[in-house]
């Protein structure tokens, strides 16, 4: 523990930490010193961000480099800024809150039209300075020629030219060929006031919008040329995850990944992030494109290009409808639905569909032709929008198609990724159409290059653990691990594992089950003074029970595709309500329901995801991966540990403070204790940390009511008399 007074305190920006605070900086502060990696998981009320933050800048300050601090979640964004402000109020930084290009950009265009602007306005700027120079010159020439100076006017004569020149380039420039003005106003304009706004607080990227927006700027572009060599920014997942973002991301903030120290929060989502990060897609419609555009293409080259893509898209049709049995065309909606086409003894249905239509000089030679012409036509793309000639950046679906096939039939690939093809309707035209997708299920391939690049990382969590899965799964090597259970006091909270049936998938249609498990949460909502959480293992099961009980309260229902922000603000702004919501939806974590928000939460069943091809292809990579060392770790990895993670992150949303109470209820018997001896191969109570499972209160069904009720009235909760059991 580091013992120079912590000098770290002086980022810290409250009176006095608590001791597991300060243990946990010291710790942390150490780890950074010695470019170790830390695993920090910490529950509610431990104060992670501060103990993560603090001696991380503290270190970045002494050694010259960056914090970078990111979440995949809104809320936590927002704190991040509050905590900044918090620091920067003690002890002055330079802190940049950034946020992708496409919710700052004033005139609403995608990353490569974007790009195409700048550079033919730099071209302006750069034709109008050069101009302003040559008048000036040939004002200076004029006057020495005036004074008789031959020489002078002789060279008086080459500028005019020269000039003349300039100015037809500066009006075909602005006739012809398309710019921004906001980029315009930031090249031309002092825009060192803006810098001293910016740096004078910690703005956030909608602070930044507004701000350039009044003054004509473009305020996206402005915070990427501020972000040098500043000491803390903060942002989302993609920026580090994405390899090509990341490479543009430290360029912008100067330092190499050495020299950065990253700091994720809900680090638990990290696995999944990166898989959404490193997943390649390819759709029919997009390979109709690519053919389109070489069709009357007059190069050497196309006919090449134009037969192995149109021999990959009759393959992936020729997939799909082999895999159609009688009626399932009729039955494929608006949403992708995968398609099996993996073989365990040979390669996919995709590829083997490919192989045997294909008929050429060679495939790989022709996708080399297809990938050069497709890189010359987008070349081609690029300099017609910069001229002026195309209103809008044009992509070329010829290098987009071709990049993909040659991924797919790449046969040296060993990056563990799982070939699915998927299906949707179209809902303009009615047409069934396909997908091709590269789904990578170890995500560690894709984190581990960054972990072992930066100087070290924390990842935090409230839900961790067990951390040597987490250290396999992302890639860290050899971390700090640190672990701090609830801080709040004990007595204020309980924690239920209701000996209720056990919600296996076979068992969810039982009307016994169904019923016994609707009057169970029937007493809950009842003796819960204020408002209800009920996670379910679906959105069906959510609205299952949302239709069977019948309760008092205000019945609220979370439905996918729907936006959670009105619903949410909708049940905690009343004070007896109950609100039904799958476990995978989006109010299961990042998400605090503080003090009245809700007092009761309620896990139904053990909420596994979804088990498909996708899952099953997930547990044979960690199976492969890491079976050698631990049976059965395809399930333990890929489905027992996240849904266990999801389940105390859902838990976790009440009692958020030392003076807030309430109850966390898990309605399945697999919870139990006695399940760990009667239903072994089943039981998940010991997934959960040991702490956690101390707190664990077995309990019949029939009795909870009772529990609950005492509890309660300990709390002095009900306003008035108590329900009667």
């Amino acid at each position: 523990m580091a013992t120079t007074d912590d000098g770290y305190m002086r980022f810290f920006p409250f009176e006095e930490p608590y001791d597991h605070q300060r243990e946990a900086m010291g710790t942390i502060y150490d780890a950074l010193d010695a470019g170790q990696d830390v695993l920090f998981e910490g529950a509610c009320g431990t104060g992670k961000t501060l103990a993560s933050l603090v001696p991380a800048l503290e270190h970045a300050r002494e050694t010259g480099k960056t914090v970078v601090i990111t979440t995949n979640v809104h809320q936590q964004m927002r704190q991040f800024v509050e905590d900044a402000r918090a620091i920067t109020n003690q002890e002055r930084l330079r802190a940049v809150v950034f946020r992708g290009k496409g919710s700052m950009c004033h005139i609403d265009v995608d990353y490569e039209e974007c790009q195409a602007l700048r550079d033919t306005t730099r071209d302006l700027v750069e034709v109008e300075s050069d101009i302003a120079e040559l008048e000036q010159r040939e004002g200076e020439l004029l006057s020495d020629g005036q004074a008789g100076s031959s020489e002078a006017m002789e060279a008086r004569n080459a500028v005019v030219e020269e000039l003349r020149d300039l100015q037809d380039e500066r009006e075909e420039i602005e006739t012809e060929r398309s710019t921004c003005d906001h980029y315009y106003r930031n090249l031309t304009v002092d825009t060192s006031e803006f810098y001293a706004w910016l740096f004078d607080d910690v703005r956030t990227p909608d602070d930044v919008y507004e701000y350039a927006h009044q003054q004509g700027l473009c305020g996206y572009e402005l915070l990427k040329e501020g972000m040098d060599g500043v000491d803390l920014v903060v942002c989302n997942y993609h920026h580090l995850l994405d390899p090509t973002i990341r490479e543009q991301f430290f360029h912008w903030i100067g330092r190499d990944p050495e020299d950065i120290i990253a700091v994720f929060d809900e680090a638990h989502n990290v696995e999944s992030a990166a898989r959404d990060h490193a997943r390649r897609t390819l759709t029919e419609n997009t390979l109709d494109q690519a053919l389109d555009e070489l069709d009357g293409e007059d190069d050497a080259r196309t006919d090449a290009a134009a037969n192995v893509i149109e021999t990959f898209r009759d393959a992936l049709v020729e997939a799909y409808e082999d895999s159609f049995e009688f009626g399932r065309r009729a039955t494929v909606d608006e949403h992708w639905d995968d398609i099996t086409i993996a073989n365990d003894d040979r390669k996919d249905d995709l590829t083997l569909a490919f192989l045997q239509g294909y008929t050429g000089p060679g495939f790989h030679e022709e996708l080399d032709h297809a990938l050069e012409l497709g890189r010359d036509l987008d070349a081609r793309y690029q300099e017609a929008f910069k001229k002026g000639e195309l209103d809008t950046r044009k992509e070329c679906q010829t290098l987009q198609a071709a990049g993909f096939i040659a991924d797919w039939l790449d046969e040296s690939d060993e990056t563990g990724q799982y070939p699915v093809v998927s299906v949707r309707r179209d809902e303009s035209t009615d047409e069934v159409y396909g997908r091709a997708e590269l789904y990578t299920c170890i995500p560690e391939q894709i984190t581990r290059d960054l972990f072992e690049d930066l100087h070290a990382a924390v990842l935090m969590s409230a839900t961790l653990r067990p951390f040597d899965v987490t250290e396999n799964v992302v890639g860290v090597e050899d971390p700090v691990t640190m672990a701090y259970g609830a801080q709040f006091p004990e007595e204020r909270r309980r924690t239920y594992a209701v000996d209720g049936p056990a919600l296996f998938s076979s068992e969810r249609d039982d009307p016994q089950t169904q019923q016994r498990i609707a009057r169970t949460l029937e007493d809950i909502v009842r003796f819960t003074p204020g408002n209800t959480l009920v996670f379910c293992p679906s959105y069906s099961e959510a609205e299952r029970y949302h239709d069977m009980t019948a309760v008092s309260a205000t019945r609220y229902l979370d439905e996918p595709g729907t936006q959670a922000r009105d619903l949410r603000e909708a049940f905690t702004d009343g004070d007896d309500g109950v609100l039904y919501t799958s476990l995978w939806g989006t109010l299961g974590e990042g998400v605090s329901y503080d003090g009245d928000d809700a007092r009761t939460v309620v896990v139904v069943g053990v909420p596994y995801p979804h088990l498909d091809d996708r899952m099953d292809a997930v547990q044979d990579a960690y199976d492969v991966a890491f079976g050698e060392d631990e049976d059965d770790a395809g399930w333990r990895y890929a489905v027992e540990i996240p849904t266990v993670r999801k389940t105390r992150q859902a838990l976790g949303r009440v009692v958020r403070s030392p003076d807030d109470f309430g109850a966390r209820i898990l309605l399945d018997k697999r919870y139990t204790e006695a399940a760990e001896m009667e239903m072994h191969d089943y039981a998940v109570r010991g997934t959960f940390p040991p702490e956690e499972r101390r707190e664990m209160v077995d309990i019949g069904p029939e009795k909870l009511k009772f529990a609950m009720l005492n509890f309660y009235q300990d709390m002095e909760a009900y306003d008035g008399p108590p329900p009667k059991p």
